[in-house]
């Protein structure tokens, strides 16, 4: 079984299909995950950046953005590094949050603990984390 790591562009013509040849061998590689032949690493830097181009380049919604990989993630024959994290980001990220601070909010909830910022946005809802 090969290991590979997955870049943006692939997950991008995946989920856009804006590139036909492109889409096809996407979907063949994740076949080949499906399957077992091959094994597909997600990383969030990879997330990260395919989530800030289908909002700027190809203007994408974020619901439509959060839609898209909450499912794609969720997919079990993926090994998705910090699959909790980028599985949980996307309440704060559909509310207008970028995805780093979803992100950090996410991870930051997920373990007990909060984020060190002196952004005022994320300082407000550390702070009504803490309360709770």
């Amino acid at each position: 079984m090969t290991l590979d790591v997955l870049d943006t562009n692939v997950l991008v013509r995946f989920l856009v299909g804006d590139n036909t040849a492109q889409k096809k061998q996407a979907e063949q590689w994740f076949k080949e995950g499906e399957s077992g032949k091959r094994k597909i690493v997600v990383l969030p830097i990879v997330v990260a950046e395919g989530s800030f181009v289908l909002e700027s380049f190809y203007k994408k919604r974020r619901e439509e953005i959060a839609n898209a990989f909450e499912i794609f993630l969720s997919q079990r024959w993926l090994q998705v590094a910090e699959r909790d994290t980028l599985l949980s980001l996307w309440k704060w990220y559909r509310e207008g949050l970028h995805f780093v601070d979803s992100f950090l909010l996410a991870w930051a909830r997920l373990n007990a603990g909060r984020v060190l910022t002196f952004d005022k946005e994320l300082l407000v809802i550390n702070n009504h984390h803490e309360r709770k």
